[in-house]
């Protein structure tokens, strides 16, 4: 991927993952607009990148996200790569039946459905475009169950499959899919705090930035993290009973 020159939207651009990547694309003199839940974030981000363009948008809800898309290819019709990385992770225990089912939801929304329904609505505008990119930002858990957090899991791994056969389908319209596969980075994904013990943010993203740069379809933090995401299943497995044993402790 040519990483200068080109339009950018991410969504869940004014933290963590996103912003890491809205900072180094607008280094590299691309145009970039984030967008996200909270105005007062999104105008803090602009305060230090005045250059940085912002929409307030919740793309847990279908009426914002079509409502973004129309907003961004008339504003920025030249618009040429999509950075779906919006996510929530919420440690949920499925014997609590006091967990509501609209928390389910909003995650299946954010994480699942939303880079689903973006891509849907870009694709024939990126068909028009000069070398254009949907890059999905999925997860390691999308190969280990992660019985900690079983709905992110589900929605990752939905994610991995579908950016998959987007890649397949959409190969001779010239749109090239990247999937980007986080280990733990210390982020606010789960809520503050709950990341300390993953990687720096700036960390991963410079890992990242150089295989999308080397042209790496399945973007993770090293050979060894890509690895172990193909681990086999009685593996994976037990890593996600240890796993689950410990949370239940803490």
């Amino acid at each position: 991927m040519d990483l200068k020159n080109n339009t950018v939207l991410i969504t869940g651009g004014s933290n963590g993952i996103g912003l890491a990547f809205a900072e180094r694309f607008l280094r590299m003199g691309n145009k970039v607009i984030i967008c996200g839940r909270r105005e007062e974030k999104l105008r803090e981000v602009q305060e230090r990148f005045p250059q940085m363009h912002i929409k307030r948008c919740d793309v847990a809800d279908e009426s914002q996200r079509i409502a973004l898309y129309n907003w961004t290819v008339q504003e920025f019709p030249d618009v040429n790569v999509l950075l779906n990385n919006a996510g929530i992770q919420q440690c949920i225990n499925l014997k609590d039946q006091k967990v509501d089912w609209n928390d389910y939801k909003l995650e299946i929304a954010i994480n699942l459905e939303a880079p689903m329904h973006l891509s849907q609505l870009f694709i024939p505008h990126l068909m028009k475009q000069d070398r254009p990119v949907i890059i999905n930002v999925s997860s390691s858990l999308a190969f280990m169950p992660p019985a900690w957090v079983p709905v992110y899991g589900a929605t990752k791994a939905g994610l991995h499959s579908f950016t998959f056969g987007m890649r397949v389908q959409l190969a001779d319209a010239g749109i090239k899919v990247i999937e980007i596969i986080p280990p733990a980075v210390n982020t606010d994904l789960g809520g503050i705090g709950k990341h300390t013990f993953g990687l720096p943010v700036d960390a991963f993203v410079n890992e990242a930035w150089k295989g999308i740069e080397k042209g790496e379809l399945e973007v993770g933090f090293g050979n060894q993290h890509l690895s172990s995401t193909r681990l086999p299943r009685e593996d994976l497995e037990r890593n996600a009973l240890k796993i689950w044993e410990q949370r239940k402790q803490d």
